[in-house]
């Protein structure tokens, strides 16, 4: 029998909707820039170059309703994504065989501590202290596939305190969850467990506490938020 050195910490798990299981989190892996108009408000060219990815902890997920506004940053802005999660992987995985690996999709946000990330930014450094906070990706349930099929279009938004910030449409995505998919698996083994946040419409911007956070994805319901 396996003797742990010290208390191992518990499984990061998401609630399945209509179910009373729980999605077990292994890896995070989140796409930059995937909406067009969101990387011209970037400062960056829409054209479709090759898809970049960062990673967020799996701990950083959080479907408590609450997003406590972090230490260290005063331009703190909303990102609203809709989630992918897997329930198989491997390597070198065929774009046509992609979506078979999908368990479920929910709502996400990826909370960015902008300052922090663009400073890390103009020193080449890595983005972490930016995206990789405590609490920084609030989410939903996940929806499995046999309830809402594979979302390849439809009306994302987000509002803060019930005015619009964000809108898109699934759609306007650049790399399409099966190219992301795929793409990954060239450079990661893929598993169980995983979540690909398949990045935000334009319109990103800072939130302050007391704000209401609302994400909606047509077909996937409403994800409300409360920034501590």
């Amino acid at each position: 029998m396996t003797k742990f050195a010290i208390e191992p910490p518990k499984p990061v798990t998401i609630p399945v909707s209509g179910s009373n299981a729980v999605f077990p989190v292994r890896r995070v892996y989140c796409i930059g820039r995937n909406y067009a108009a969101h990387a011209i408000e970037m400062g960056h060219d829409p054209n479709r170059e090759p898809p970049f990815f960062f990673q967020k902890n799996a701990n950083n997920l959080d479907p408590s309703g609450t997003f406590p506004y972090p230490a260290n940053s005063s331009d703190v802005h909303h990102e609203a994504e809709m989630l992918v999660a897997l329930k198989s992987g491997g390597t070198d995985i065929p774009i046509d065989r992609a979506l078979d690996h999908v368990f479920g999709y929910g709502l996400s946000l990826d909370m960015t501590r902008r300052d922090l990330q663009g400073e890390a930014k103009k020193m080449g450094r890595p983005w972490e202290i930016g995206k990789a906070f405590e609490r920084s990706a609030p989410c939903g349930a996940i929806h499995p596939v046999s309830s809402v099929g594979h979302p390849d279009h439809g009306k994302i938004t987000l509002r803060v305190n019930g005015e619009p910030r964000q809108e898109g449409d699934l759609n306007q995505m650049i790399w399409k969850v099966p190219e992301m998919i795929s793409y990954l698996s060239e450079y990661f083994e893929l598993a169980a467990g995983d979540i690909i946040l398949s990045g935000t419409p334009s319109g990103v911007g800072p939130v302050s506490r007391g704000d209401e956070m609302e994400v909606s994805v047509e077909g996937l319901g409403q994800l409300q938020v409360i920034v501590a």
